[in-house]
């Protein structure tokens, strides 16, 4: 591959993950504005609420995941990726402007819808524009613009907040710019890049392997097989199935996602003012860049097995110290030296290599449905995750949840021992 047709493909492909910054700011974002719109909607005093303001994005995001594939084979992919950020650029208008908490919570679902497609749709498309020799670094840039949306999100956060005093009531909150604004402008932010992304969109090529498939229309029987959901749980795809539901899941259940939603509840019951936790929480976002970093650089060189084995070995060893920690009451550096290690081990291995995997081992005629199923059971595992921490926090204490982590963790390890194989430097077929 010559300089020219490198940097040509380069670009492509960090277009085609533009969706997954926009993806990771809207993901993170809401922990940040977190204790201000619960002030401002007065839901401080409810869980349900609470947990229900944390998650409906995350069905709006199962519900694009679900249809990502049946539009993709139907619309193209570079359609879809120009109509997703559309759709970013709208909900993320809509979120900031609301005064009430239902229309809160439809625009926030709407942002999910947004983020179900870039979730599918950016992994699926770099795949099918990439060389097989670095397609893993390729797809892995989609996790880099996820960990750069979320580390924006973390910094826009920590400076569009205004400096609080320590006890501040629910009402005083509710009254301050922070109540008032500041959450506001934290969701008007990504409609600037939102808008770089449609134009950006304009001028990348369309999929060569949904045109190859567009012009086989007249191959009824291969068409009929092509993205079927009927053909994608027959006998032949089973094992493929099973395993990428497997990775899925497991890339939100390992737990290391709850840092991200729930940071401010973490670093407090290790004994941080708000004030130094959202400086902590761009400290973990520093991190998972770097992480993410090195991965572009090793999971076309080391391997897709070793790198999750790594990951659900080193996350399982984390947790259970973490765990052991929280259990004796430990505060101070330590813990957010623990935290920054569990997310540096998550970027550089499960993070970017569940999106590289899901996007490689369907061939052609079911990829696209095989990664939207996929990527709907993963943001299953993501709302579950999300919506039960709260409650498993409150009845086991920090310790007892990051212990159960580590546990998932040991089964994943398992699994990926026996039953993954290698993909690295495999054609798509």
């Amino acid at each position: 591959m010559d300089t020219t047709s490198r940097a040509y493909t380069y670009f492509i492909c960090m277009v085609g993950a533009f969706g997954g910054l926009l993806f990771g700011y809207d993901w993170v974002v809401i922990g940040g504005a977190k204790p201000f719109y619960e002030a401002y909607f007065g839901i401080g005093s409810s869980p349900s609420d609470q947990g229900l303001a944390m998650t409906v994005a995350l069905i709006g995001c199962m519900f694009g995941a679900l249809t990502v594939g049946w539009l993709a084979d139907r619309m193209g992919r570079k359609k879809l990726l120009t109509l997703s950020s559309i759709v970013f650029l709208l909900s993320a208008w809509f979120t900031g402007a609301v005064h009430g908490f239902h229309m809160f919570l439809i625009a926030r679902f709407f942002g999910g819808v947004g983020i179900g497609l870039a979730s599918g749709l950016s992994p699926m498309y770099i795949a099918e524009v990439a060389p097989a020799s670095i397609r893993g670094r390729m797809v892995s840039l989609n996790q880099m613009m996820i960990v750069i949306g979320i580390l924006a999100a973390q910094i826009v956060n920590w400076l569009i907040a205004r400096p609080m005093s320590a006890g501040m009531t629910e009402a005083a909150i509710a009254q301050s710019w922070n109540g008032q604004m500041a959450w506001r402008w934290m969701f008007w932010v990504p409609m600037i890049p939102s808008g770089i992304f449609f134009v950006l969109s304009l001028f990348i090529p369309e999929s060569p392997r949904w045109l190859q498939m567009r012009e086989r229309k007249d191959e009824i029987s291969v068409e009929k097989e092509k993205g079927s959901l009927s053909a994608l749980f027959s006998k032949r795809y089973t094992t493929a199935l099973l395993l990428g539901v497997f990775i899925a899941v497991f890339q939100q259940w390992c737990g290391t996602n709850v840092i991200f939603n729930y940071a401010q509840e973490i670093f407090q019951q290790a004994g941080y003012e708000i004030g130094d936790v959202l400086f902590n929480i761009v400290v973990t976002g520093i991190a998972n860049l770097v992480f993410t970093i090195v991965a572009l650089y090793t999971v076309d060189k080391v391997g897709r097995k070793p790198l999750m084995l790594l990951g659900a070995g080193g996350l399982c060893l984390i947790y259970a110290i973490l765990g052991t920690c929280y259990y004796l009451h430990v505060t101070g550096v330590g813990m957010i030296v623990l935290v920054v290690l569990a997310i540096g081990c998550y970027a550089m291995t499960l993070g970017p290599c569940t999106w590289v995997l899901i996007s490689e081992i369907f061939p052609d005629k079911v990829r696209s449905v095989g990664v939207s199923t996929c990527t709907f059971v993963l943001w299953i595992g993501s709302s579950t995750l999300t919506y039960t921490f709260p409650f498993l926090n409150r009845s086991l204490g920090s310790y007892g949840t990051f212990w159960i982590y580590a546990a998932v963790c040991t089964v994943g390890f398992i699994v990926f021992s026996t039953k993954l194989k290698e993909t690295k430097g495999t054609l798509l077929k």
